[in-house]
């Protein structure tokens, strides 16, 4: 019969010691990332000075700040990913879409209720 060997966690008993604290630190994946403190404007701000009629722009992010995004060159020419928001449709165009959709959902429920009919068949007996 085969013994396995059994591999003790490896721990400490005890608190580290400054040192084996800076270290762990340092090699960690997350070093320099959490350690500048980013007070934002927050959306309790910005609510609170637009109603006191003051331009609320957000407020400048330092440039390669940790947390800080910015939106990529290729961003602006892909259709519909606009930050200008969604122009409205006019009178005509929503009609037309709503016409669309009616004749589009009418004629996908006769076909369903048909070939569920043929594969089904009728119960009724001629």
């Amino acid at each position: 019969m085969e013994r396995a060997l059994v591999y003790p966690p490896h721990s400490q008993i005890g608190p580290i010691t400054p040192a084996e604290r800076q270290q762990l630190i340092q090699s960690s994946v997350v070093a320099g990332v959490y350690e500048n403190a980013v007070d934002r404007e927050s959306a309790f701000e910005i609510l609170k000075a637009r109603a006191a009629g003051q331009s609320a722009g957000p407020a400048a992010p330092n440039v390669g700040a940790p947390g800080t995004a910015q939106q990529p060159s290729w961003y602006d020419r892909i259709p519909g990913l606009s930050t200008g928001g969604r122009r409205g449709d006019n009178l005509v165009e929503a009609m037309a879409k709503s016409a669309a959709r009616a004749i589009g959902s009418s004629v996908g429920r006769q076909i369903v209720r048909g070939v569920l009919g043929s594969l089904l068949g009728s119960t009724k007996k001629r």
